[in-house]
């Protein structure tokens, strides 16, 4: 099993997205009919971005999004 990299919670909170209709949003404020949409396309785009879109994808899809807003909360 693949533990997972705290750094990425971090990215997905502070970075955003750099192109298509969502550019600019962050990571975790994308929706997951957006995410769904890329998987219907044909799957997420190779290298870091997609790398960053499964995983609010998978974060999303277990109702995870709650860590998130806890880190989000602590940067504050």
């Amino acid at each position: 099993m693949q533990t997972l990299n705290p750094q990425i919670l971090l990215e997905l909170i502070n970075s955003t997205m750099p192109f298509g209709k969502y550019k600019g949003t962050p990571y975790y404020k994308l929706p997951v009919s957006y995410l769904e949409w890329f998987l219907r396309k044909g799957g997420f785009p190779q290298g870091k971005v997609g790398m960053l879109l499964s995983t609010i994808y998978e974060i999303k899809l277990n109702g995870l999004e709650f860590l998130l807003e806890n880190i989000k909360e602590q940067q504050k």
